[in-house]
């Protein structure tokens, strides 16, 4: 099973949608992977015992690196890999695609590294992975992430024991992208889970898990300054890993809890 389905009919309806656009701008006739069919890998540990990767494509970087190139039409198709234990005010972002207000705010509204280091703590997860990997993922190019970021990625993740990967997309692109990725991840056997807000694009390129709420692009992960908030959404959508048996996005309830912790003057 491929990554992107009918691959060369997708690249052929790309260079035709890039001869009337620039790449820059995908609201606009861009050609969304299509998927029937999504791979699957089984998890075999539970979650208090995982080792638990973190991959977002917000766009970061260390401060006094080479930032992403965002003028790029094809999209960046590097990543960079950075230390779990960094600290906020060394990461810079990239921020294509998406509102960048919120993570600048607070990282954990797309890299949510402070709310995974409670999990360990707490023995939610068994431990998060000591690097994380980041990309900008306003990608139009689907085929050139399958051909050159994803090996390249898969590679150095497969250097590390990890046993599931967490994905956070910060754009409707990103959604893409990161949907493309956890299909290569869990053909390898690495179950995953993807944050989402974007269903449209989700059920188009078929994540192989994907949890769904009504949230916005730039804090997908949870709202900027709402830790509670963020681990709502992060403790529901992990303790789904496990339990699924096949392919598919679940809906969270996390909306309707803090919609109603707000009537009630609690946020």
């Amino acid at each position: 099973m491929e990554i992107i389905e009918n691959i060369d009919e997708w690249r052929q309806a790309f260079a035709q949608w890039q001869q009337t656009h620039s790449g820059s701008d995908t609201a606009e006739g861009y050609p969304l992977v299509k998927n029937r069919q999504a791979p699957f890998a089984q998890a075999r540990r539970a979650l208090p015992m995982l080792n638990l990767a973190l991959i977002s494509s917000a766009g970061a970087y260390l401060d006094g690196t080479d930032p992403f190139d965002a003028a790029s039409a094809r999209g960046d198709l590097t990543f960079r890999e950075i230390p779990s234990e960094i600290e906020a005010e060394d990461l810079r972002f990239t921020a294509r695609g998406y509102d960048a207000a919120a993570v600048r705010q607070d990282i954990n509204a797309q890299v949510p590294l402070n709310r995974l280091v409670e999990f360990e703590q707490n023995g939610i997860i068994g431990q998060l992975n000591p690097v994380f990997w980041s990309l900008a993922g306003h990608i139009p190019d689907a085929a050139g992430l399958n051909d050159e970021l994803l090996p390249k990625l898969l590679q150095r993740i497969q250097r590390y024991d990890v046993h599931a990967v967490l994905l956070v997309p910060a754009s409707r692109l990103c959604h893409q992208s990161l949907s493309l990725i956890a299909r290569g991840l869990e053909q390898t056997g690495i179950p995953t889970m993807m944050l989402a807000v974007d269903k449209e694009v989700v059920e188009k390129v078929r994540p192989p898990r994907a949890a769904l709420y009504q949230g916005d692009c730039g804090s997908v992960a949870g709202q900027p300054n709402f830790p509670e908030h963020q681990r709502r959404i992060l403790d529901e959508a992990l303790r789904l890993i496990e339990p699924m048996d096949q392919a598919g996005s679940r809906r969270l309830s996390v909306v309707l809890e803090s919609a109603v912790e707000k009537q009630r003057g609690e946020r």
